[in-house]
């Protein structure tokens, strides 16, 4: 993984190529490359490091040619490298594969190769494709490609070029997003639609098990059962908003999108008499529901324990929040009655997915949260709550995690109304507390250089501590994560109440400590255990609601405006990307791009 791109028509290929790969930067990577045919061979200029790297390469070496494919990696098999990068050819020269996701029984098919005489260049799983390619070329690319993917398990979304064909491209895909965008003599394609939309609003998904003939005229797609019609998709958001507007990092900008992406998440959804969500009338069976698995990975996992609570809170249903990795191979407890709500930013993340057809496969209904319309999650789903979040490019999730908040309340407030667990009051009161909170986000906003000032002094740590009980633990992950995601401070979160087994040993004079204090019933306790990390000389920075008395007891309060501490998280997280992304900056960190890391995880 983890960008690619293609190109055919009557431009020059290579531009083209390197606009798409720029505009899927966001995505992380560690190399890239681009192939192009010129004349009658195919022509590989890729290197490691940023893109920066890969154009000063090309303007030592031109490529030509109107047809040609690139791609930006993150290493999964190999080190980052100039030999590891993409795209990779076969021993002949005349094939070049770019492919994301992971080929699981490479090694296998890499030794049989090497035995018939197959010469390897790096140590990666997807030049064993090229391989494949050469060795079952029979004149024509579409049937080499069918066999080709009978070879291989695992993920892949693959674009082949060759100079035997060279009016054309070929790709498959299977569990790693393709998109085909469709132009006037010219067809593009790409793992996401910010790398083609300044060509062609007009697109289609692949989905698993399709290939596809592209040339500059037509586009046509096959699965097993022979040729397929797809529905071209009309892409109606503005490239503009996939731009810093004036922001020095994307990071902050989409913080400070979040009061609008909260609004538009919550429009048309909320009424006087509680929550519409015409989106789980799939859901057959809501009220025969008795558990609640909340699924996902990273950022997103943090947001479902968060829906962990208000679910058994709002709803009065026993829920679990799990790491999709772990919950695909445990074999969990579900049937009909369970409810899983996975949750993917991107819709494409590989485990998410596996997890979701685990839990399909066992009869389970599945509700997905969402940013991507048309992604796997949302087709694949039973029901989807998308989160109107619009495009978030920093690798660090900000508003798209908000937004899965957001969703997850609703959720837990239509279950909670529709089993009539909740009073009309009650309901009256948390949807006007919804209502109220993108305003109140704004407040928070408005305290960015209070928090700047805090991070100012965290940069200079390079260890720090996040505590807090209940959904205060739950937001303290989180911010656990931002800071370490982007600053590269080492950071814990803990459960207030963890602090005496354990936890107290680190402790030591000076480190920096948050600790959230929102939840009412648990305020009192919260408090004695800030003022035991204050006696081994912790400095606390508190966050509380406005009227909390808390000051006597920290260094620094940070507040946020009252609402019901159900909805706390909302509130509390975003002075904690705040605090983030001002020490990132302070250290020098690059914001948006964090080492190792990638928008969008497809593969395991």
């Amino acid at each position: 993984m983890c960008g690619i791109v293609g190109y055919i028509g009557p431009k020059p290929a290579a531009p083209v190529l390197l606009e798409g790969l720029a505009k899927l930067e966001y995505r992380g990577y560690d190399s890239a490359g681009i192939a192009t045919i010129c004349g009658e061979q195919i022509k590989v200029i890729k290197q490691k490091g940023k893109l920066e790297v890969l154009e000063a390469a090309l303007a030592d070496e031109e490529l030509g040619g109107s047809i040609g494919i690139g791609h930006t990696r993150w290493a999964t098999h190999g080190k980052p490298s100039d030999e590891n990068a993409h795209p990779h050819y076969d021993c002949s020269g005349r094939f070049a594969v770019v492919h994301n996701g992971i080929i699981e029984n490479y090694q296998d098919l890499k030794d049989e190769l090497i035995k018939e005489g197959h010469t390897f260049r790096s140590e990666t799983d997807t030049e064993v494709l090229a391989h494949l390619v050469e060795k079952f070329y029979n004149g024509d690319l579409l049937e080499t490609i069918n066999q080709v993917i009978k070879q291989v398990d695992g993920a892949y979304a693959m674009v082949i070029l060759s100079t035997d064909e060279p009016d054309k491209l070929v790709c498959a895909r299977k569990d790693s997003p393709l998109v085909v965008g469709l132009g006037e003599g010219e067809n593009f394609l790409a793992s996401d639609i910010p790398a083609i939309l300044k060509h062609t609003r007009k697109t289609f998904i692949m989905e698993d098990g399709e290939v596809a003939v592209v040339t500059d005229q037509r586009v046509e797609v096959f699965n097993q059962k022979g040729k397929v019609d797809k529905e071209v998709y009309q892409v109606d958001w503005d490239i503009e908003a996939a731009e810093k507007g004036g922001y020095p990092h994307f990071m902050l900008k989409e913080i400070f999108e979040q009061p609008r992406a909260l609004r538009a998440t919550l429009k048309g959804r909320l009424d006087n008499g509680g929550v519409l969500l015409d989106e789980l009338k799939q859901i057959k069976n809501l009220n025969d529901i008795n558990k609640v698995y909340f699924v996902a990975c990273g950022t997103a996992y943090h947001a479902g324990l968060v829906g962990k609570y208000v679910m058994e809170n709002l709803a009065r249903i026993p829920a679990e929040a799990d790491i999709a990795s772990e919950f695909r191979y445990r074999d969990p407890l579900i049937d009909e009655n369970t409810l899983v709500v996975v949750i993917s930013q991107s819709g494409e993340t590989a485990d998410t997915l596996a997890a979701m057809r685990e839990a399909q496969s066992k009869g389970a209904p599945v509700v997905a949260i969402t940013n991507v319309v048309g992604s796997s999650v949302s087709r694949e789903a039973d029901a989807v709550i998308y989160t109107w979040a619009g495009p978030e490019v920093a690798v660090a999730s900000t508003k798209a995690y908000l937004t899965q908040l957001a969703a997850a309340y609703l959720l837990g407030l239509f279950i909670g109304q529709e089993r009539k667990v909740l009073t009309s009051d009650q309901v009256t009161s948390v949807t006007q507390a919804l209502r109220e909170l993108p305003e109140q986000l704004e407040q928070v906003l408005g305290h960015a250089e209070t928090v700047e000032k805090l991070a100012g002094e965290w940069a200079k740590r390079e260890d720090a501590f996040f505590i807090g009980r209940g959904l205060d633990y739950a937001v303290s992950l989180e911010g656990s994560l931002k800071l370490k995601e982007i600053s590269y401070i080492h950071a814990e979160a803990y459960a207030a109440g963890e602090l005496k087994h354990g936890t107290l040993a680190l402790i030591t004079e000076g480190i920096p400590v948050v600790a959230l204090a929102t939840q009412s019933s648990i305020y009192d306790k919260t408090v004695s255990n800030i003022k035991e990390v204050k006696a081994r000389g912790a400095h606390v920075t508190a966050v509380v609601f406005e009227d909390s008395n808390i000051s006597q007891s920290v260094d620094q309060v940070i507040t946020i405006p009252n609402t019901i501490p159900l909805l706390a998280p909302i509130l509390t997280v975003v002075p904690l990307q705040l605090l983030a992304y001002y020490a990132a900056v302070a250290r020098g960190s690059d914001v948006d791009k964090p080492r190792n890391l990638a928008k969008s995880v497809t593969v395991e």
